[in-house]
């Protein structure tokens, strides 16, 4: 290694004093904006390559950056003298050598779905904010109103291509597939759920499901549905008991513990509760499934009837319709739903429904009377089925038994002086809902740990962990072990970290 960096001379470097300097450190949420000495936008491999080539070679502290959607700091610490945007890296094509879907790890999932619907009509099974970027989503898991029905977006990941750095410094590019016999495989299954800036930089992924071996591009994902049964409720505050709160959320939370299975009709089901704060003046519910697949309007009534029974509240606002998928489903909840907004979020997975304990604190806090952000909630989504059907260990996504995610949002606010009351307003709140496991949710027979892909640095603060279970545990379970391994083996000078990173293996 020279002493010197050699400056890229193709790559776009845009530094403090250009005027879209500040429009490119700010990400997703408003509380965190970068100032890194540049921000490189690379069009393809090479580039990436000769960017991370040079931030090593000059000793600089290096992120990446796809959508921007992190919720918490990892793009945007004040360490990081690189910003790697790979938004330009956002071409989706068939490649019929590797018969699969490449997609540039810079693609939005909106950019996503439309060209997989359009060119082929097919889709993964990922999440509904359309301007999250497909970079970090995937390897995060990626789950979405179809995992019920097709899994994790993961599930369907053939390949990866990776910029990793070797122990002497020298970056280069690898491609990982799913392959058993592949040299590369365990830097695949890293990226089956091993979270985003722990190996590398990713470039581009190939999908295709399992099983699917195919010239034809339109055979190798799942089908996208034409039409859905879309039902929206909302529910009055004014009215709602603490007995009527307490019946809704039991009865949501045990229809998923019953229809879990994968090979039912109700597999196909997908639901978010999102209830937000009393002062919001009402809550709601949203379902769809599926209009063509089997039983789909029984089903689509039944998981009504059920999760309203004994609610005796009722809703203000009730429809039931058909729509087409794509058009009038699909952009529902694009995201950000504020782009000033700054936000403290947390998340939970659950094997089975809340207890009576968590399910008061829950209902206490919704109605506190000292908070007054009508956009705090809590939101139950729809988990299970096709997802548990693969083994903890076949991928890095260790919860394959969860029937539900759960995220706790602080909600949105837009001024900086409203930071401290508003985070420790949510923390108390998730530590109240977890007292008894410590705060966090330690793997039990209700919890089954958290999310990375909603990553909270809180989970390895002692101050809000009390559990004296470690993070890693909480994320990754029994994977955390050989994440470590492939962490030594492809990234020795641990150049990708950020505050919840894949730690190297002990010496």
């Amino acid at each position: 290694m020279t002493d010197t960096a050699v400056e890229p001379t193709s790559l776009l470097v845009i530094e403090p004093g250009d005027a879209r300097y500040e429009n490119l450190v700010q990400g997703y949420n408003h509380r965190f904006t970068g100032r890194p000495e540049r921000v490189c936008l690379p069009v393809d491999t090479d580039e990436v390559v000769a960017a991370v080539q040079h931030a090593v070679t000059a000793g600089k502290r290096i992120a990446v950056r796809s959508g921007g959607h992190c919720f918490e700091n990892f793009t945007a610490a004040p360490e990081i003298a690189v910003l790697l945007d790979l938004s330009q890296l956002n071409g989706i094509a068939h490649d019929r050598r590797r018969r699969a879907i490449e997609i540039g790890a810079g693609a939005t999932l909106g950019d996503v779905y439309r060209t997989l619907f359009k060119r082929w009509g097919v889709t993964v099974p990922g999440g509904t904010c359309f301007d999250v970027g497909a970079g970090g989503h995937v390897m995060g898991g990626g789950y979405g109103h179809l995992s019920r029905r097709d899994g994790l977006v993961v599930d369907h990941l053939y390949a990866v291509e990776v910029v990793v750095v070797d122990e002497s410094g020298r970056a280069r590019a690898v491609v990982a597939t799913a392959d058993p016999d592949d040299p590369h495989h365990d830097l695949w299954w890293a990226h089956t759920g091993g979270g985003g800036g722990n190996f590398g930089v990713v470039t581009r992924y190939w999908l295709r499901t399992p099983g699917a071996d195919s010239d034809d591009p339109a055979a190798l994902l799942p089908k996208a549905p034409a039409r859905v049964w879309k039902r929206t409720v909302m529910w009055p505050w004014e009215g709602m008991t603490e007995k009527a709160f307490d019946t809704l959320l039991r009865n949501y939370c045990a229809w998923y513990e019953k229809h879990d299975d994968a090979d039912s009709p109700a597999a196909g089901l997908w639901s978010n509760l999102i209830a937000t704060h009393r002062s919001s003046g009402m809550f709601g519910m949203t379902v769809v499934i599926d209009h063509d697949g089997p039983d789909a309007e029984s089903v689509f009534h039944e998981q009504y009837e059920s999760v309203t029974r004994g609610v005796d509240v009722p809703p203000v606002m009730h429809t039931a319709e058909v729509v087409p998928w794509f058009s009038s489903w699909m952009p529902s909840y694009t995201f950000p739903n504020d782009p000033q907004g700054r936000y403290k979020d947390k998340s939970g997975n659950l094997r089975k429904g809340f207890t009576e304990r968590q399910r008061k604190v829950i209902h206490r806090y919704l109605t506190d009377p000292e908070q007054s952000n009508p956009t705090t909630c809590v939101v139950l989504a729809g988990y299970g089925g096709k997802v548990n059907t693969v083994a903890p260990g076949a991928t890095a996504t260790v919860q394959r038994d969860a029937v539900l995610k759960v995220v706790y949002s602080g909600g949105v606010w837009q001024s900086e002086d409203r930071d401290e009351a508003a985070i420790a307003w949510m923390r108390r709140f998730y530590r109240d809902v977890y007292a008894g496991t410590g705060g966090v949710p330690v793997p039990d027979d209700v919890n089954a740990g958290a999310y990375i892909g909603y990553p909270d640095a809180d989970l390895a603060d002692p101050a809000w962990n009390t559990s004296g279970v470690p993070w890693s545990t909480i994320y990754y379970g029994a994977n955390y072990p050989r994440l470590r391994r492939i962490k030594g083996r492809y990234d020795p000078r641990n150049v990708f970290r950020h505050a919840l990173s894949i730690e190297l293996p002990s010496a």
